[in-house]
């Protein structure tokens, strides 16, 4: 991008006229700064988890983060401007990151050109065949083709996506297919130890998880499993509650149905004659997730719930079962949902519908393996960008 195109020029005319919003405050972190902005609470979580990825090969590295998503350790929160000239100016100044990765289809030219005349490179993912959009009244000339140029990478998600980045003009060598950005964080860790030991110990009884599960969906997730247990009487379920204070009331309510219970917490070890192993907190997710090829992700099934994550189990390879209320991660279920590694059930009588008929290993090991697909391709898209992030960090100076 080494000259402004005229429907750049007017966009930034146009960004200069008015009073000037009062800027963001923003300080600058010793080291290398990756500023990383996520138009969606799904992408933002996706690059906060990248950035934790990254700072694991580059710890000299941080990462700011504008969007809708908690904080990984190491990484600062900021507000991108109006995008205006002489904010995004006083932006790109005070900053001064080496590298911007932006997620999502609306830019903001001031702002990207403010960063490239500043030295940052610049990285975009996660296009779709949309419209790829800028702030500005619809009759100025679109900015978005000269802006482009300053993305040194555009992944797209799929062929119709590139062919549309393509007619705006971008270079053909800086366009790749690489699928959609997923939030995929890093596996849970679990004791390779203890893993051996649990498995000896429940060697051949199928299993389920129900994963923080909170006190209000508690006695559907074990009224389910009593449902489940008539026609597998080997059944085991692991309850982990979303929040320990419900523990008790969790045991008690198994104890009403007159279910065997293994007090985890306490020491206790599951028997022969166990039908519940109870938890008190998810310290111990990784080990549940490797242990049970089939989890049911809580919290989704009353009115007002959002879901939590589910690739943070997919990833772990176990098939997905969750209920209706997941806006939070709708893109991902929506994934998982099309390759046939998650099914929706709605109560308590289809999820225990739902266990009895997935507890056949051949059910549970397709939709295992097609989640495992889902998170190994978001996963190869965060390895090229990261490649690209130490490349580019290694040389900073445009080719």
């Amino acid at each position: 991008m080494p000259r402004r195109a005229l429907s750049l020029q007017a966009y930034l005319a146009y960004a200069r006229a008015g009073t000037p919003a009062p800027a963001p405050p923003v300080t600058r972190p010793e080291g290398p700064v990756v500023l990383a902005h996520g138009e969606t609470p799904e992408q933002a979580r996706a690059l906060a988890n990248m950035g934790a990825r990254l700072a694991v090969m580059r710890p000299e590295v941080t990462l700011a983060l504008s969007g809708d998503a908690p904080l990984q350790p190491g990484q600062i929160a900021v507000t991108l401007p109006e995008d205006g000239a002489a904010e995004a100016e006083a932006f790109a100044r005070a900053l001064r990151p080496e590298l911007l990765l932006w997620a999502g289809q609306h830019l903001r030219p001031a702002l990207v050109d403010a960063l490239y005349r500043h030295g940052t490179r610049a990285i975009a993912m996660d296009l779709s065949d949309a419209p790829l959009t800028a702030p500005g009244p619809r009759w100025l000339p679109d900015p978005v083709p000269a802006v482009l140029p300053a993305f040194e990478m555009l992944y797209a998600n799929d062929d119709a996506a590139a062919r549309r980045l393509r007619r705006l003009g971008s270079a053909p060598q800086r366009i790749q297919i690489a699928g959609p950005l997923l939030d995929t964080a890093m596996p849970l860790s679990c004791p390779d130890a203890l893993h051996e030991e649990i498995a000896g110990l429940i060697a051949g009884r199928p299993v389920w998880l129900a994963a923080r599960v909170p006190a209000s969906e508690a006695h559907d997730v074990l009224s389910a499993h009593r449902r489940a247990v008539r026609l597998a009487h080997r059944l085991l379920l692991v309850l982990v509650p979303a929040d320990a204070a419900d523990s008790a009331l969790m045991a008690e309510t198994a104890a009403a149905m007159q279910m065997r219970v293994c007090d985890w917490e306490n020491g206790e070890m599951p028997d022969e004659n166990t039908q519940v192993i109870l938890t008190r907190d998810d310290d111990e997710l990784g080990l549940w997730y490797r242990l049970a090829p089939l989890v049911f992700l809580a919290g989704s099934l009353r009115t007002g719930a959002s879901g939590q994550d589910p690739f943070e189990a997919a990833s772990l390879g176990s098939a997905i079962l969750y209920g209706p209320h997941v806006r939070r991660h709708l893109p991902a279920y929506g994934a998982l949902v099309e390759a046939g590694a998650a099914r929706i059930v709605r109560d308590a009588d289809s999820l225990g519908a739902a266990v009895s008929n997935l507890v056949a290993p051949d059910q549970i090991a397709a939709m295992a393996h097609a989640g495992w697909d889902v998170v190994s391709s978001g996963a190869k898209l965060v390895d090229r960008v990261i490649a690209d992030c130490c490349e580019m960090l290694d040389a900073p100076e445009r080719a």
